[in-house]
């Protein structure tokens, strides 16, 4: 097919105004359909996004209770009372003996994890400061003088 030669014509006013009107109708119509298909896009990925954040929410939160029961579960590695609550950037710090007057062998650094989490970049760090022995203790005297 020559289209140099090709000549498009309408016959009447109408018909222009008729086709003109039939692709106005057809883009207005394919305008529709894209905005409907983002707009279940849009909603399906909502949804995703939501039940993803209320998954990762209670995974969190199962975690802390976590924490914070694990030293009445069994297999803990000292007595419950021998333990305080750190939060951050370990868990506990625990005096295995201390409540039953024992003298104190060793200080404890206990970090909880739940499922498959693992250790982050700054609780592997004071991990390796600890089995290298760098850990120290201060005393610090305070004045208001």
């Amino acid at each position: 097919m020559n289209f140099r030669n090709f000549n498009f014509s309408f016959d009447s006013k109408e018909t222009l105004i008729l086709f003109i009107l039939v692709i106005a109708i057809t883009a207005f119509t394919f305008f529709l359909l894209g905005k409907l298909v983002c707009n279940i896009n849009n909603q399906k990925h909502l949804k995703d996004t939501r039940n993803d954040a209320i998954k990762r929410s209670r995974a969190v939160l199962g975690g802390q209770l976590a924490e914070q029961i694990a030293p009445f579960l069994p297999g803990f590695p000292c007595n419950a009372a021998d333990v305080r609550f750190i939060g951050k950037p370990f868990d506990f710090i625990a005096f295995p003996g201390m409540a039953e007057g024992k003298p104190l062998e060793e200080i404890l650094l206990i970090e909880v994890k739940t499922g498959t989490s693992k250790l982050s970049e700054r609780e592997k760090e004071i991990r390796e400061l600890c089995k290298k022995g760098k850990v120290r203790y201060l005393e610090y005297y305070f004045s208001a003088n």
